[in-house]
């Protein structure tokens, strides 16, 4: 038997904030759209505040409606997992993930596999999705973690653990510039470039310097997937990027992550997320940690890092300083 974990107006509350849609609430339900508006409108005068915003594309939540969300959300899970133990059963451990995609085909991928290793019985999810969406999924109690690249602080999120992220300049073992131990952009862009898409924190810091310094380019590729960019570079390209995005080819031995000397290419943080206010589950804070081994193992060349702290420990937005 399934307990009721909330009420009927909080049940729909939540349907409708994931449908964005009164219609598509009620045919998920089961019931009339008016009954499905009725138990809305009881919720936001009960509370004395609005829920949603309603507008042409739909029922979109305002500040205080992700705020709920994300607390109902989380309540729920925690719910479930107390009812699990109160039972006697183990259940399968979930936890629910988000990255950026410069993430998911190396470190990530390597995460996964070792805690699978460790925890066979383990439902793992991962959404790849843009740096601001893994804040949202936070904020709504849609994911767990989140592991991104950051350029200002964090707001509404718990910061558990962070690092300087500084750009690299990414090359083949055989490129002209993989002897030097720091490069300049000028001399980056006298190479054929492979770049991320243009929203993303490498492309952006790269795009700083270069107009700081006057270096002018044309990119030779440009593509959001990372994977086919390091798989198609020769001995004369070069692709700024961070250190963990290419950690595993570089401990092949394959590539090489070179440092660059303008610090507009050093304003970056890597920075592992929580709900804000939510105490981990156990297997959340057991990927949690192995996650922070994870860049300590690979980043410990490259960054530096403070000890892992709880989320319930954090104020939200709260970041480590490095």
């Amino acid at each position: 038997m399934k307990l009721p974990l909330f009420s009927l107006p909080l049940r729909y509350f939540v349907v409708v904030a994931r449908a964005r849609s009164v219609s598509e609430a009620a045919r998920q339900l089961h019931v009339a759209a008016s009954a499905v508006s009725r138990q809305i409108t009881l919720l936001e005068e009960s509370l004395g505040l609005p829920l949603f915003e309603r507008a042409p594309r739909g029922m979109v939540p305002t500040a205080a409606g992700e705020k709920l969300l994300a607390h109902v959300l989380s309540a729920t899970e925690e719910g479930h997992f107390l009812l699990e133990q109160l039972r006697g059963l183990a259940g399968r451990p979930r936890v629910r993930l988000a990255c950026t995609e410069g993430f998911a085909a190396g470190f990530m991928a390597g995460a996964l596999q070792a805690f699978r290793a460790r925890h066979p019985e383990a439902q793992l999810e991962l959404n790849v999705v843009a740096p601001d969406q893994v804040n949202v999924l936070l904020r709504q109690g849609e994911i767990d973690l989140g592991l991104k690249y950051s350029l200002s602080p964090e707001k509404e999120v718990a910061v558990l653990h962070t690092v300087q992220a500084p750009v690299m300049a990414v090359v083949r073992v055989g490129h002209p510039l993989a002897g030097k131990p720091r490069i300049r952009v000028q001399d980056a862009v006298r190479f054929p470039l492979v770049l991320g898409a243009s929203g993303t924190t490498s492309r952006r810091l790269f795009d700083l310097a270069c107009s700081q310094q006057g270096a002018q380019y044309v990119p030779a590729v440009v593509s959001n997937f990372s994977p086919a960019l390091l798989s198609m570079m020769d001995n004369q390209d070069l692709m700024p990027a961070g250190y963990l995005t290419v950690a595993h080819w570089v401990a092949r031995g394959e590539l090489k992550a070179l440092p660059f000397v303008e610090p507009e290419l050093q304003q970056r943080r890597l920075c592992l997320l929580a709900q804000a206010g939510r105490s981990l589950l156990p297997p959340v804070q057991a990927f949690a940690d192995l996650l922070v081994a994870g860049v300590g193992e690979f980043g410990k060349r490259k960054v530096r890092a403070r000890p892992l702290r709880s989320a319930s420990a954090m104020p939200p937005g709260a970041a480590v300083s490095a």
